[in-house]
């Protein structure tokens, strides 16, 4: 099963996704596909937050902050899947030195598409940043659409489509296995 969980920051989305990726794994393997490169106090805060939520859960730590293709797909792991973000993800691959790699979201997109077809389960993690009317420059409005094409492109593909809103879930496709 795949599911793709999107909504704002800070609403509950990495908690559910470990709930949904234990209860898909069963016994069986789970990884964590890790794809925050930190840069700062607060995003180490953060990480150390998501390794404690998930002490004890039995997830095994995959670090894929710029591609995933070399750190999971060409390994071919065996078992489910919480990857959390495609948003730190793109912006990884999107912004990696002083220019901007404009071949990053397609090249994401299909690892992701990739991942979900032949992972066992996988949850998906994205942030909805592009659904405000704010004005943004060209750069980041790039990247929010961007991030909108592959949010678009997995849930097309994926089982089931939640949105999480200020703690409540809203599922748009399928259901919850939970």
């Amino acid at each position: 099963m795949t599911i793709l969980l999107s909504g704002g920051a800070k609403n509950g989305k990495s908690a559910l996704a470990q709930q949904l990726t234990c209860s898909l794994a069963g016994i069986g393997p789970r990884y964590y596909a890790a794809t925050m490169i930190p840069r700062d106090e607060e995003d180490f805060a953060r990480i150390a937050r998501h390794q404690k939520e998930r002490e004890g859960l039995g997830f095994t730590t995959i670090l894929c902050g710029k591609s995933i293709f070399h750190s999971i797909i060409n390994k071919k792991y065996n078992g489910s899947f919480l990857f959390d973000s495609v948003t730190a993800l793109l912006a990884n691959a999107m912004f990696p030195g002083s220019e901007p790699d404009w071949a990053a979201p397609k090249r994401v997109e299909a690892e992701l598409l990739a991942l979900a077809d032949w992972a066992q389960h996988t949850v998906f993690v994205s942030d909805a940043i592009y659904c405000d009317t704010g004005r943004y420059d060209w750069l980041t409005q790039a990247y929010r659409q961007s991030l909108a094409q592959i949010d678009r492109a997995l849930a097309a593909r994926c089982d089931c489509v939640a949105e999480l809103c200020a703690g409540q879930v809203v599922v748009y496709k399928g259901a919850l296995p939970v």
